[in-house]
Formats: structure tokens, C-alpha cells, sequence
């Protein structure tokens, strides 16, 4: 029997370990959740954010003080969720795109939506483009709807393949990456510079339920479709032929699986800037837990992905408080050795 029809021996057990990674990832969520909001400088515990949470959710009042309450609810929990839903979400695009894409190097932002979201929030805060009725998250998620169609076009034009698709993307990225540095450094006085920079390294320091609630809709929705599209995303591992023979509408798939990542990164990106290396490393420590079978990959992965934000962005907000750090950088600081790491070990296994 072919490597087609048999699997081997190390990722059928690693497949039978599925559940358990997914409990144990479940947990460690909600575990992660429930400590990080007590972290800070006010004095709160975890019965305080229980206790608030069902308050809030109708099941009875609270004894917590007033500004307690506000604390946990209004600023900590929805920023600690919107980091998890956001590590979730751009963990899962990135083990999509490296399968559809065949390139271990692909992430989240290869389709230039990062870039393209810069941009437009940019336009925004700089130039006042939208005379005010345009929000910064409206004109980040409309830039990056921009430069995912110019990618799109491009290598279309260009064959649309693989290859063409992030060679695209890496003119689009380094296009709209100009774009911003010129808008800023011709048009930004100082105090706007910083406060786009900010941005544009990541920042969660804004984070409303509303966000929380558009972004996990969008997670939601796209992983669904990633589901439904994980045995096609095994087949693209033997490449676009061998997935062609055995049945898989390869162009039409490809492009539902790249709209629908790119769909997901604009909405989180346009919450919190561009947030690297979660897309990037943690599908490979993920696939060393549970194979590369994308039905259980992609749920395991977006676990991983959302208690790893969800404690980078603690850790951003308090190691030098009260300044806070861009999450962008920590998850820099922490993705670079761990990506090396995974490279060596890839290496070794070969």
C-alpha cells in the first residue's frame, strides 16, 4: 500500500491523541483566562472575576466594588479574550496557508494583508481619509481588502500558482509597506507617529467587546470552513496533482481557503495591528503534537495559539509596567529562537 493509502505508525498515535491535546488545550484556556485578568496592578483574585463574569451574564449581583467590576469587565477580560480569539485565529490561518500553499515559511500576512490594513488605519489617523465617518479598524480592514485583491489580480495575471500567489504577496506587502513609511513621514507630526507605531506593532491596550465579538464570529466561521476542507488540505501535502487525481477541485479550493484566511486576518488585524510569528511557528509545534491531519491540526492549533496571546499579551502589559509593550514585539522576542529551534528539529528529523 502507498504513503496515499496507509498512514504511519507515529501519526496514526499521534491521531489517537487528538481528544487529549484538545482537553488539555481547552482547559489550559480557560485556566489561562481566568489567572490573566487578575494580573495587574489592582488587587483581584479569580472568585472576584467569577463573580463578575455572572453578574454580568444575569446570574445574580456581585460583592465586588465598582471600579473592580469596571476593571475586570470593561478592560481586562475583553482585552484577554480578544488576544485569545486573535492567537486562535491567526494561528489557524497560518497552518491553512502552509498546506494550501505548500511553504512551511507561509503566514498570515504572506497575502499582504497586513501591509494593505496598515495602510489604510494610516490614511485614517494621518490624513483623515473618510471625513471621520471612517473608523481606524474600518480603514485597516478596507486596506487590507485592497491588497489582498491587488495579490489576487497579480497572480491571477500571472498563472496562479503556489508560487506566484506569495510572490504577489511580497510585492503587495513591500507596495503597501512604502506606502505607510512615506504617509507618515511626510504628513505625521511626533505624538501621531508614536501612536501609529504602536499600532502597527500590535496592540491589544484597546480591545471592547466589540471586537471580542466580530472577531470570534469571524474565527468561528472561517476554522468551520477550514473543518469542512481538511481532508481536501491532506490531499494538497502529496501537492496539486496527486490532489487534482485524487478528486479536489484544486484553483477552486485554493482560492475559498485564501479568502477565507484572508477574510479572518483583516478582521483581527484591523482590531490590533499586525501581531507576527503566531501564524508562523505554532502550526509546526502544533503538528509535532498531533500529526499533520488538519482535522485534528486546526483545532489544536487554534487552542495553542489562543492560551500563548492570550499569556504574551499579559506579559506585554505588564513587565514594564505601567509602560506597555507592543505585543508584536514580545511574540518577535519569543517566535524568532523558538522558529530557529523548529528549524533545527525539522532538520535533525530529516
Amino acid at each position: 500500500m502507498t504513503a496515499v493509502g496507509r498512514a504511519a505508525p507515529g501519526t496514526r498515535a499521534a491521531g489517537r491523541r487528538h481528544p487529549a491535546w484538545a482537553a488539555a488545550g481547552i482547559l489550559a484556556l480557560c485556566a489561562s483566562v481566568a489567572v490573566a485578568v487578575t494580573i495587574g496592578p489592582a488587587d483581584i483574585g479569580v472568585g472576584d472575576v467569577w463573580s463578575v463574569v455572572v453578574a454580568h451574564l444575569g446570574g445574580g449581583t456581585t460583592d465586588v466594588t465598582p471600579i473592580r467590576d469596571g476593571i475586570v469587565w470593561d478592560l481586562r477580560l475583553p482585552r484577554t479574550l480578544l488576544a485569545a480569539v486573535c492567537g486562535a485565529g491567526l494561528a489557524v490561518c497560518g497552518a491553512v496557508l502552509q498546506s494550501v500553499l505548500r511553504n512551511p515559511l507561509a503566514d498570515p500576512f504572506v497575502l499582504g494583508v497586513s501591509s494593505g490594513a496598515s495602510t489604510g488605519a494610516v490614511l485614517v489617523v494621518v490624513l483623515g481619509v473618510g471625513g471621520g465617518a471612517l473608523s481606524v479598524s474600518g480603514g485597516a480592514f478596507a486596506g487590507a481588502v485592497c491588497s489582498f485583491a491587488l495579490v489576487m489580480l497579480l497572480s491571477h495575471s500571472l498563472g496562479g500558482t503556489t508560487d506566484r500567489v506569495v510572490l504577489a504577496g511580497v510585492a503587495a506587502m513591500q507596495l503597501f509597506s512604502a506606502l505607510t513609511s512615506f504617509v507618515v513621514m511626510t504628513a505625521a507630526d511626533a505624538e501621531t507617529t508614536r501612536g501609529v507605531l504602536f499600532w502597527l506593532l500590535g496592540s491589544l491596550g484597546g480591545a471592547g467587546w466589540t471586537d471580542v465579538w466580530t472577531g470570534a464570529g469571524a474565527l468561528v466561521l472561517v476554522l468551520a470552513v477550514c473543518l469542512g476542507y481538511a481532508r481536501t488540505l491532506d490531499a494538497f501535502a502529496f501537492g496539486q496533482d496527486a490532489a487534482a487525481t485524487l478528486g479536489v477541485r484544486v484553483t477552486r479550493t485554493r482560492l475559498v481557503l485564501l479568502c477565507a484566511t484572508a477574510l479572518l486576518t483583516a478582521t483581527l488585524v484591523a482590531s490590533v495591528g499586525a501581531i507576527g510569528f503566531v501564524g508562523l511557528v505554532l502550526p509546526h509545534a502544533v503538528r509535532a503534537l498531533t500529526g499533520p491531519g488538519h482535522a485534528g491540526l486546526l483545532p489544536v492549533c487554534a487552542l495553542a495559539g489562543a492560551v500563548f496571546l492570550v499569556w504574551v499579551d499579559t506579559l506585554a502589559r505588564t513587565v514594564l509596567e505601567p509602560q506597555e509593550v507592543p505585543v508584536g514585539v514580545v511574540t518577535s522576542l519569543i517566535g524568532v529562537p523558538a522558529f530557529v529551534l523548529v528549524l533545527y528539529r525539522t532538520r535533525r528529523a530529516r
